[in-house]
């Protein structure tokens, strides 16, 4: 049995190098990132993708079994070469992306691809909206959120908005239909569009269901919606070299917080947990934005422990 499945892209980051005009070779992906954060918190994870068959996907692949994350789809696909991201930095670790994706191995993912066990044998499924940006991966995310629920699982939702990728007015047609799928919902400040604005999120959460609600804001930490009360949870004063993946190892964390707290289901949940498992992603995140790359950032559960010490 695993803890949580991730869904989605896995791609390559390429983040500048010391030279100018050089760029380094990271694996990377938001959900992939969110995978092995979990995993480095020594949880039980699968990864849900597809990959190229080139020299990409094969380090892609070789990067999640290194990470002890088991690879539900080890076939690598021969119609499309793996997805790339080119990232360009600014001050304080803010990045932009251009990305190689027309299409990408990932969006090839069918709803085929998603095994009924597998999902029954987990707790968490979580998706964002970056592999639903077209089909067949958008249908296959839904046959597996649709699964998650049959059977009684959670379903946690990054919305993870990429505009290079799609238009807004595409994404939130998408996002509208996905929400009354999830229970554990991840929205930056930025993308606060989605849900109709920061007032309308207790109003959206009783009509779909969503069980807990997270506003990231960067160094500032992160706002939960939560049963009816809200509250914040302060971030950490860092340096920042690279917020690549940040946002995913913030997720990780939080995620990984609640599943040690022994969570399975929306029943489980109270807000000393929620609060504790928002520090928790604070500290991930605060970590992860150190060092340059995703996922060679992410920490371990030993590390994030150390820091909140």
């Amino acid at each position: 049995m695993t803890d949580i499945i991730c869904m989605g892209e896995m791609l390559i980051d390429f983040t500048p190098g010391k030279e100018e005009r050089s760029y380094v070779c990271n694996p990377g992906g938001a959900p992939a990132n969110a995978c092995i954060a979990i995993a480095r918190n020594g949880l039980k994870t699968g990864f849900l993708g597809r990959l190229g068959n080139d020299d990409f996907g094969k380090l892609l692949k070789k990067t999640l079994e290194d990470n002890d994350v088991e690879v539900l789809l080890p076939d690598l696909t021969d119609e499309a070469v793996t997805t790339l991201a080119f990232v360009t930095l600014y001050e304080g670790g803010e990045r932009s992306f251009t990305f190689v994706r027309k299409p990408g191995a990932d969006i090839l993912l069918s709803a085929s691809d998603v095994d009924e066990e597998a999902i029954q044998n987990t707790k968490i499924l979580h998706c964002g909206s970056f592999g639903m940006s077209a089909n067949p991966s958008r249908d296959a995310h839904f046959a597996a959120m649709e699964l998650a629920k049959k059977n009684g699982k959670l379903v946690s939702y990054d919305v993870n908005y990429r505009p290079m990728i799609w238009s807004k007015e595409d994404a939130k047609a998408v996002v509208d239909r996905v929400l009354p799928y999830v229970d554990l919902l991840k929205v930056s400040d930025e993308e606060l569009d989605f849900v109709g604005g920061e007032e309308n999120i207790p109003k959206l959460m009783k009509e779909c269901g969503i069980a807990v609600v997270i506003e990231t804001l960067g160094s500032n930490g992160a706002k939960y919606f939560f049963n009816g009360t809200e509250g914040t949870v302060s971030g950490h004063k860092v340096k920042a070299v690279d917020a690549t993946g940040a946002g995913d190892a913030f997720w990780g964390g939080f995620l990984s917080r609640l599943l040690l707290g022994g969570v399975a289901s929306a029943s489980d949940l109270n807000e000393e947990l929620v609060r504790e498992a928002l520090a928790y992603g604070n500290a991930s995140g605060g970590l992860c934005v150190q060092k340059m790359g995703g996922i060679p950032a992410l920490p371990t559960r030993a590390e994030i422990e150390a820091f909140l010490k």
